[in-house]
């Protein structure tokens, strides 16, 4: 920070700020790296909105405190403490007294510290001068999430690294749902349709059928990537991938059980952000387990794409995750559903209608039950879209691709629903 010890005219102060947090459109905004982030606020509200936007997916690896007492706080802290990499301050004064409040935190600032200022006066004047003088960003509140996370991604995050993919995770909701069918044929249809290169990940280590429904036999694939972290970059992924279409690769589980396959948590962030850098689509092709991976997986991807069967154990496998995943990601959209294997003949099914309806989810897609096109697909080692492009099956699939690129909308039509969850619960 340089000196702010500059004077100027007061504005007009902004209307008293309003008492709920704003989100904002935060789909737009990259993942902010590994940084340390502290902020003092003087009002609750802005408080209230940083804590929330430090427990939103994009702010997973940054580490944010929040405190409060304004610039004051910020100076009488690191005037004994190291600053870290961004100072969020809040300040309701304006003109010279923000200031000289200013170059005293400047005082304490190491020369490298960014920081972002959030005032309550809309003037461009002071905004010039703030800018001139080493202050990062000055944002005007009231704010909602969106700004300060935008504002943090613009300092942090390197323009010329150009756009980041788009993660796509998969998982069923039971096992035998049919997940890995989806993710592989939805990953084609990608691929086939929309000329977007598209890397499709089996993170089935063990049971994978990626390499199997694709007709590949690759030599490497993510078990090489997940055991040598350290050597992974866009190099060693090139190596690894095989490809199976003119914009379609494959990192292929090994499929083998000559070694268990537990890892940490983070085991899989390396080779996910090496992907998506990459290639404008990355499909996660998860394995039905809840360990520490699935479940950063899934609170860490762009698009979640749950697959269920319409029977209760399904429903209330479903709900469960449905319910987490609100939980892991707050500012995201539910997860898409897909419906699959509807109408297997002398099955008691729960309705499509009731099935989602207790959810309170719409269906992406509705799959019927076809065990010929299905079983005749897998056998030559196509897709469905390869084996019958004309089938309900295959617009199924290229639907549900429009919608995870955002070349589609949702349909939602309102349905009833029984009071399916009252029959899980009386089931325990």
């Amino acid at each position: 920070m340089s000196n702010l010890l500059h004077q100027h005219d007061q504005a007009g102060e902004f209307d008293d700020l309003e008492t709920e947090v704003q989100t904002g459109d935060v789909n737009d905004i990259r993942p902010i790296p590994r940084v340390t982030i502290q902020a003092f606020c003087e009002s609750e509200v802005i408080a209230q909105t940083l804590e929330m936007a430090s427990r939103d997916r994009r702010m997973a690896r940054a580490h944010v405190k929040v405190h409060m007492g304004g610039v004051p706080a910020a100076v009488d802290f690191y005037n004994t403490a190291p600053t870290p990499n961004l100072i969020v301050v809040e300040s309701k004064l304006a003109g010279r007294e923000m200031l000289v409040h200013l170059g005293k935190l400047a005082e304490v600032c190491d020369s490298e510290t960014k920081v972002v200022v959030i005032g309550h006066y809309n003037d461009i004047t002071m905004y010039r001068e703030l800018i001139s003088n080493g202050i990062s960003e000055y944002l005007v509140a009231p704010i909602s999430m969106a700004d300060v996370m935008g504002a943090i991604s613009e300092i942090f995050v390197n323009p010329e690294n150009g756009p980041l993919g788009k993660i796509v995770a998969f998982i069923g909701a039971k096992g035998g749902v049919g997940s890995s069918t989806v993710c592989h044929n939805v990953a084609w249809a990608i691929a086939s349709h929309f000329q977007n290169d598209v890397v499709l990940t089996d993170l089935d280590l063990a049971f994978g059928t990626a390499n199997i429904n694709l007709d590949q036999d690759p030599p490497q694939g993510i078990a090489e990537a997940v055991f040598s972290p350290d050597r992974m970059d866009d190099i060693l992924l090139d190596r690894l991938l095989a490809k199976c279409a003119e914009h379609l690769s494959l990192l292929a589980a090994p499929s083998t059980l000559e070694r268990t396959y537990d890892f940490d948590k983070n085991a899989f962030t390396q080779v996910l952000d090496v992907a998506q850098r990459g290639a404008p689509c990355v499909a996660v092709d998860l394995p039905h387990a809840w360990t520490g991976w699935t479940r950063q997986i899934l609170a860490s991807a762009d698009e979640v794409v749950i697959t269920a069967s319409p029977e209760l154990a399904n429903l209330r496998n479903a709900k469960n995750l449905i319910d987490a995943l609100k939980e892991l990601r707050p500012n995201d959209g539910p997860p898409r559903l897909v419906m699959n294997q509807v109408g297997i003949p002398k099955r008691p099914e729960i309705s499509v209608a009731d099935f989602t309806g207790a959810l309170g989810v719409d269906p992406a897609a509705v799959i019927g039950f076809e065990p010929a096109l299905f079983g005749t697909a897998s056998n030559n080692g196509q897709m469905i879209g390869e084996a019958d492009p004309k089938s309900s099956v295959t617009e199924s699939f290229d639907f549900l691709a429009q919608i995870l690129t955002g070349k589609a909308e949702l349909r939602t039509e309102k349905k009833g629903a029984l009071n399916l969850l009252s029959m899980l619960k009386r089931k325990k």
